[in-house]
């Protein structure tokens, strides 16, 4: 460009920085006339783009995770064993620890992960089911992508298939928990979450969770609260002889020699049990044995009143959550206070709800208010471990309680906690609504046989995305049938020939094959649960297959984990 009126020198500058930008372009741009994603990205970024890069490696992955945790579902499910990044080791057929102990590092497969997270953080039981269903809907769209569908139209119909089923689920209900109170109601209803977990099992435990949700249950029922339901795992013995403990159970010994106290009076402190220290520091020049023994004393009367004081208010059982110095233990025997430690926050936060007492922050007297009851604290021995037991027997209703389980190891303790944990989690949402589903494949088996008169009434290419949405479904009954070892074609086609004759809640019997009647059996699942474990699987899988891009930045820079300090 000329510049007429301008001075011939600024021209020659402007000209020449039009050049330099040219040949600055043209370097940056190489022979390619064009820029290339890896110009535009940092190095080491990652970059895959189209369907076969992005979306199909991304329905691999969550193909892959869905394969894992297929073969543990139901009562005949496998265990699997996974150490983690701490070397714990975990033997379980809970989906949810096992998605959460993998880590899992592909992101496709993370979301199908946060969608499992999700469910056991919501309802908490019905992860397996997300977590296979979302695998189980990748792979069906990849199917109808190779076969030349559009991502848009597999997107379209899983969606109208999945508006359309969470319609129909509320039609399916086969059986209604009419009292809340009764335990022989109750145990039926959380009798299939526990015997998922735990097969065989389900008659002891299931009475145990039913009679200890029973037990704390408010006058409010929307009030229920979880995790005031305890479990204490003790190894020994076998699952039968486990209990429950119309209380609390403290995994610990007390601190003195006393060990029983009738008609406990208590008294909770938050902070160490001990004179306040001055914070400045001295020091003492000491002469004679007289200047020695008359060191401490005032230090001794001090908190020789303090406990006297204490005691005053009738106060027989002391709970200290942190330091307690060995001068407040030896006044406390003085006045027959028996002396607990408990360091755990939510353990004393349990305590002062099953007391009524209240957690000080000072060391002294408590006003009669702030003193917590229970009818006995003990120190039994269970299995050689000593366990400290708050028991509140003259009450009805009591606001914790406890179910003390017994095992041979302590893997198995711990699958024995996940299994009560999933009771108490249904039972929490039956408060809510009391629908159950019939189980065993039936009400999938029906949602499917839904769908797919829907796909022949849906015009367009979504029809054939809602009929792989039915097959999906169908991969619940079939892996059910194919963890019992039965013919899966066979059951599957029995299953459907049952239903077609009028008996709807007729599931997989997984003792011998065949079909049998759901409700009858009690094999039940909770109809809001497996609403929203259907809700959770579509989004995940329409989450993944939206996305065509995958686009990773270099890992960050850190210090070396294999070098030492100072090399």
């Amino acid at each position: 460009r000329e510049f007429p009126n301008a001075p011939q020198g600024r021209v020659k500058r402007c000209s020449g920085s039009l050049s330099l930008y040219q040949g600055a372009m043209t370097s940056f741009m190489g022979n390619t006339g064009g820029v290339g994603m890896s110009d535009l990205l940092k190095e080491g970024s990652k970059h895959m783009s189209g369907v076969e890069e992005a979306v199909m490696k991304n329905i691999e992955a969550c193909k892959k995770l869905s394969t894992i945790t297929r073969t543990s579902i139901g009562p005949n499910g496998m265990n699997k064993m996974i150490v983690n990044h701490l070397s714990k080791l975990f033997v379980t057929n809970d989906a949810s620890t096992m998605v959460r102990e993998m880590e899992v590092a592909h992101p496709a497969a993370k979301l199908v992960a946060m969608a499992a997270q999700a469910q056991t953080e919501e309802i908490g039981d019905a992860t397996n089911l997300v977590v296979v269903l979302a695998g189980t809907l990748c792979e069906k769209a990849e199917e109808l992508l190779r076969q030349g569908l559009h991502t848009a139209d597999v997107i379209a119909g899983y969606t109208k298939a999945i508006k359309a089923l969470l319609v129909y689920i509320d039609t399916l209900e086969a059986y209604t928990v009419k009292d809340m109170r009764n335990k022989k109601e109750v145990a039926a209803a959380i009798r299939t979450a526990i015997g998922s977990k735990q097969y065989g099992l389900e008659d002891v435990l299931a009475p145990l969770v039913a009679d200890a949700c029973v037990q704390i249950l408010p006058k409010d029922i929307s009030t229920f609260n979880i995790d005031n339901v305890r479990v204490a795992k003790i190894p020994g013995m076998s699952v039968s002889e486990s209990f429950l403990m119309k209380g609390f159970v403290l995994t610990r010994n007390s601190e003195g020699t006393i060990k029983h106290t009738q008609e406990a009076k208590i008294v909770v402190f938050g902070t160490e049990v001990d004179l306040s220290a001055t914070e400045t520091k001295g020091n003492v020049l000491i002469k004679n044995a007289e200047e020695l023994m008359n060191y401490s004393r005032s230090e001794e009367e001090a908190m020789d009143k303090c406990v006297r004081e204490i005691a005053e208010t009738g106060i027989n059982v002391l709970v200290a959550q942190t330091t307690m110095s060995e001068m407040a233990l030896h006044f406390c025997e003085r006045q027959k206070i028996m002396v607990i430690k408990c360091p755990s926050k939510f353990e004393i936060a349990r305590l002062c709800k099953l007391t009524g007492a209240t957690s000080l922050a000072r060391f002294g007297a408590p006003l009669p208010e702030e003193i917590g009851i229970a009818d006995r604290v003990s120190v039994d021995e269970i299995g050689g471990i000593p366990c400290t037991t708050f028991v509140r027997d003259s009450v009805e209703q009591t606001k914790v309680s406890t179910i003390v389980l017994r095992s041979s190891t302590g893997n198995h303790l711990e699958d024995l906690a996940r299994a009560v944990e999933n009771g108490v989690n249904i039972y929490k949402q039956t408060t809510r609504d009391a629908r159950f589903l019939a189980g065993g494949g039936s009400a999938e088996l029906r949602m499917a046989a839904h769908l797919k008169e829907l796909s022949l009434r849906t015009p367009g290419l979504e029809q054939y995305a809602i009929m792989k949405f039915a097959e999906a479904l169908e991969t619940i009954p079939r892996t059910l049938a194919e963890n019992a070892g039965q013919d899966t074609t066979s059951t599957v086609s029995n299953l459907y020939a049952a239903h077609a004759s009028g008996s709807v809640n007729h599931g997989i019997n997984i003792d011998e094959p065949g079909t049998a009647d759901m409700v009858e059996r009690k094999v039940l699942d909770h109809l809001v649960a497996k609403k929203e474990a259907m809700r959770l699987a579509a989004e995940a899988a329409i989450t993944v297959l939206r996305v065509d891009t995958i686009i990773m930045a270099k890992q960050a820079g850190g210090p070396d984990p294999n070098r030492g300090p100072g090399r």
